[in-house]
Order: C-alpha cells, then structure tokens, then sequence
C-alpha cells in the first residue's frame, strides 16, 4: 500500500449523455507532488477532480487513491476537498461548522483539531460569529480551514484561488506549501497559472477531455505560464 500512486487515474472515460467529457484519460500523482490541472472551460477539469474525489462516477477505467478505491469509507476519509461552492453552513458559527466537520470525521478531539484549523486560517478571533455574517473571503478561509481539517493525505482543489481575497490567498498558498513540505499530495484545477505553477511539482493539459500534455512543472512553464497551452494547446 506504501508503494502505491497517491493519485491513480487508468483509462477514466466520463459520458454525460452520448458525450464524452473525458476521454481516456490516464495520469498519475505520486505522495508529495502537486498535479495542476489546466485547460480552457470545458476541457473537463472539474468533472476530473469530481470523479476522483469519488462525487461522480466513471462510466469506464478506474480512479485509486493510495491503492483504495475512491468510494471506499477509509478512502474518502483519506482526501479532502474544496470546490466551487463554499460547503458550509450559514447558521452555524464558525466552530460550530468545524465541530460538526470533526465528529463526521470521527477525529479524537474535534475540538482541538477545529481550534487549531481556525487559528490558521485567522478565523480564531471569529469563532463564534455565525457564518452567514461573514464575507465571502472569510467563508472562503473557513472551507480551507475544512479541507485540511481532518489532515488529508490528499488535497482535491476545484479553482481553489478564483474569487478569493489577497488574504484567503495568502493564507491557502502557506497551507499548501506547508502540506507539501509534509508529504501531502494534491491535486488542483485551475485558470489561475501563475499562482498554481508555483506550487505545482507536474502540470496536466487537458483539451476537450482528452490529456494533451502531463508532465513535470519546469522552468519555462513557470516563467511563462502560457508556455503549456502555446505547445500543446489548442491553436
């Protein structure tokens, strides 16, 4: 089970009716590397990242994480996730949010863990605000503060940087650093290049559910992140 892929991908093919939003798809995450996954809309980076977060199932291939399968109980527990939608909830506070996260999670000290997870994110201060006050970047920091909450060893990021403030960015870019530092992998999808080039480890390419390009983030993606899509990209 060590030895296994963090992120396995084989032959994924996703229909929606007689469409095929993805394609064959094939790509690998191994523990500690950062896979961003970038394409035009439509290129099928959120049906990708939703599928192997086991929210949507392929119509063929399979998905494994760490050797489990995605809708495996101990799979699940082993990912987390932030997507398009803030999933929190409006009346509740923060903790509360956070508390409730923790015994889903069936964490030891639910308590502790949403303490420390709101200290991080600079929530602590508004612990016991309800969420529906908060602004849209504070409930932005409260969905990382989420994601991480129950220590993943594999992040699922869905545009984790679009429509957040410079503070919310700050603060996740510190998290991902710091889970990357510790061994976690993740996987992100993203329009936002530069702030996901910096981060990434590998780089995917995807073009009309297809991978046109999947391999490692180099100098020349970094300083020039249109560099991908002018190579492989559409023309």
């Amino acid at each position: 089970m060590s030895s296994a892929a963090a992120v396995k991908v084989d032959g994924v093919w996703k229909f929606y009716g007689d469409y095929p939003a993805l394609r064959n798809v094939n790509l690998v995450a191994e523990p500690g590397s950062c896979l961003a996954l970038i394409g035009r809309n439509g290129a099928g980076k959120t049906t990708l990242l939703r599928t192997i977060a086991g929210f949507s199932r392929a119509g063929k291939g399979k998905i494994e994480i760490f050797g489990g399968a995605t809708r495996d109980p101990e799979t699940r527990r082993s990912m987390g996730f932030i997507g398009h939608g803030i999933s929190v909830y409006d009346e509740l506070s923060a903790l509360e949010n956070l508390l409730l996260y923790g015994r889903l999670y069936q964490l030891p000290d639910p308590r502790a863990s949403a303490l420390h997870w709101l200290e991080r994110t600079g929530l602590d201060r508004v612990k016991h605000g309800l969420v529906r006050e908060f602004s849209r970047g504070m409930r932005q920091r409260l969905a990382v503060a989420r994601a991480f909450l129950h220590e993943p060893r594999v992040l699922l990021l869905d545009e984790p940087f679009t429509a957040l403030d410079d503070r919310a960015i700050a603060v996740l870019q510190t998290l991902l650093r710091e889970a990357l530092t510790g061994g976690k992998t993740i996987v992100m999808s993203t329009h936002q290049l530069r702030e996901a080039l910096e981060l990434a480890t590998h780089v995917a390419l995807l073009n009309r559910g297809q991978v046109a390009f999947h391999g490692p983030c180099t100098a020349e993606m970094v300083a020039d992140p249109g560099w991908v899509y002018a190579r492989y990209g559409e023309g």
